[in-house]
């Protein structure tokens, strides 16, 4: 029985498994967004908030610990500098998850991760604790968001059906 062990292995070894979600956390930190399987997202998820924290902490102990996890300086740099300053207001919940629908080659379940603050910037700081009314603006972001995801969705249908007519 696997009770209590939190690690999902993704059917890796750990060597490879930590490789894999560290690129994965560079990849979020450069693109803002990716698109992977459900599985990975989860265990990407992870990873990515604890280094949002440390970024929020800002020490050079913290920046030492991302460097060793992530081993991609420049990445860590962008994290420190431009992704954490977004969510100082924020306790957690950095990230979300947004299905998109199966994969046609295995039928994996296939979702974007992106963070929550799309417009994450040096000037969000600012953003964030100037604006009183910033609820009605994360509504009109959620429901942006929600139409990009229904937007791609209807591109992977269309390719997949134009597979299907070949």
């Amino acid at each position: 029985m696997r009770h209590r062990k939190k690690t999902v292995k993704l059917g890796r070894s750990s060597a490879h498994r930590n490789e894999l979600l560290a690129n994965q956390v560079c990849a979020l930190i450069e693109n803002k967004r990716i698109k992977t399987t459900l599985p990975k997202a989860k265990a990407t998820r992870s990873l990515a908030e604890k280094m949002v924290t440390l970024g929020k902490k800002g020490t050079l102990a913290a920046r030492r610990q991302a460097i060793s996890t992530l081993k991609q300086e420049d990445k860590v740099k962008a994290l420190f500098e431009t992704v954490a300053p977004g969510f100082e207001g924020r306790s957690g919940g950095y990230t979300r998850i947004i299905k998109l629908g199966r994969r046609m080659s295995d039928s994996s379940e296939m979702v974007l991760l992106e963070w929550v603050e799309a417009g994450v910037s040096a000037a969000a700081p600012a953003a964030v604790t100037a604006a009183p009314a910033a609820e009605d603006e994360a509504v009109a972001e959620e429901e942006a968001v929600a139409e990009e995801a229904a937007e791609e969705v209807a591109e992977v249908e269309e390719t997949e059906e134009e597979e299907k007519s070949e």
